[in-house]
């Protein structure tokens, strides 16, 4: 499989506060940009002092804007192709549950796959629409058990 192919989950490298404030503003001032304009530039700033005008698709700002977003809070970015499949390991990984629970999950339905020879492959489209899906059943249940809480007087 070509490298390109893979999934890349990248954490940022830490950030100092300061670096986090300068990503926070970046964000602020690209998507105002967005809110007020069809089109955009960046201007880049090198050490020898020149800075070159850089025309860029509104698309590619607004990804820029939310890149710098999850910076700024430290999270985890994933970068991978649309049409990217996944092995029932790497399937595993991005949802953080077992190789087994995986599988009994495709064998009752719950996430549909293709066969490649003997082997199984999720579309990164099905796997992203079962962890919501899952998300979403977690938070449902997170929901009743608080309601059931407030019900019995069991204040936190």
């Amino acid at each position: 499989m070509r490298t390109v192919d893979r999934f890349r989950e990248v954490t940022p490298p830490p950030m100092t506060e300061r670096e986090m404030e300068m990503a926070r503003v970046a964000q602020r001032c690209i998507m105002e940009a967005l809110d007020h304009s069809r089109a955009a530039a960046i201007m880049l700033t090198t050490d020898k002092g020149e800075k070159p005008f850089v025309d860029v698709p509104p698309a590619a700002l607004k990804l820029i804007g939310q890149l710098l977003g999850a910076m700024s809070e430290g999270r985890s970015i994933l970068v991978t192709p649309a049409n990217r499949e996944f092995t029932t390991v790497e399937a595993a990984h991005f949802l953080n549950v077992s190789r087994p629970f995986v599988i009994k999950e495709i064998e009752e339905g719950r996430l549909p796959h293709r066969m490649v020879g003997t082997h199984r492959r999720i579309s990164f489209d099905d796997l992203v629409a079962y962890a919501n899906r899952m998300r979403e059943k977690q938070t449902s249940a997170l929901d009743r058990m608080a309601d059931n809480a407030r019900e019995l007087g069991l204040d936190y």
